[in-house]
């Protein structure tokens, strides 16, 4: 039996044997593990595959990325983000929704400091925008 850490911080599992690994289904497409192609989703907790080697061939059910936030790495498989809600989609950071709006990221900044436009400012300091918010914003600015 070997112990592998999984991607958040508090939780170790123990596996048996990679033949164990395989049995499991990918929770994205449904097929089976190699041992290199295992991750577990942040949001969902599910697992799914992410290649993790360069030299070897895999398969992506999703992605893995440094948070801004947490500067940790983060986890995601392709039905949370992919999700047909739309609900990632409609969270913005500063230059989509500055994009979106047709301003700069300076402007943007001042009219979150004027309190013109709904955000959320990060713990880390990062603003992020509602799609809807900032489209309203854009109406009423001209």
């Amino acid at each position: 039996m070997r112990f592998c850490a999984c991607q958040d911080w508090d939780i170790i599992r123990a596996v048996a044997t990679s033949q164990q690994l395989t049995a499991d289904l990918c929770s994205v497409c449904g097929e089976g593990f190699q041992p290199h192609t295992l991750a577990l989703c942040s949001q969902c907790g599910k697992a799914y595959h992410l290649n993790q080697r360069q030299d070897l061939e895999g398969k992506d059910c999703g992605d893995v990325w440094i948070s801004d936030e947490h500067m940790a790495l983060e986890f995601a498989c392709n039905s949370c983000l992919l999700a047909e809600d739309g609900a990632l989609d409609d969270v913005l950071d500063l230059g989509e929704a500055a994009n979106l709006a047709q301003v700069s990221e300076a402007e943007l900044v001042k009219a979150v400091e004027a309190g013109a436009i709904k955000h959320r400012r990060t713990t880390g300091g990062v603003l992020l925008f509602r799609r809807a918010d900032v489209i309203a914003f854009l109406a009423g600015a001209r």
